[in-house]
């Protein structure tokens, strides 16, 4: 079985305009890897040349935010959600 991948609206012309796809992998990693194979430019849009997680993305596995669990390392169970939600920058002058 695998997790649901909660696509941003910025994202969604890669996963050909859907809101939510259905991706497996045991761990964060894995499951990047295998968006990737199923939709092309997931990968550089959401790691950096090092393979780690961009600063401007944050990723969180069913609510918690993964760079407080284990980044990249940490476990997708089946049944699961994931969220892609790419900071928001901005202010006033």
């Amino acid at each position: 079985m695998s997790a649901t991948v909660r696509i941003p609206t910025t994202m969604r012309p890669l996963s050909g305009g859907a809101s939510t796809v259905q991706v497996e992998g045991a761990t964060l990693r894995e499951l990047i890897a295998n968006l990737e194979k199923a939709h092309a430019g997931f990968a550089e849009r959401l790691l950096d040349e090092a393979g780690q997680l961009r600063k401007f993305v944050n990723v969180f596995v069913d609510d918690d935010d993964v760079r407080y669990l284990q980044g990249l390392d940490t476990p997708v169970a089946a049944g699961l959600t994931v969220s892609i939600i790419p900071a928001v920058a901005g202010g006033s002058n």
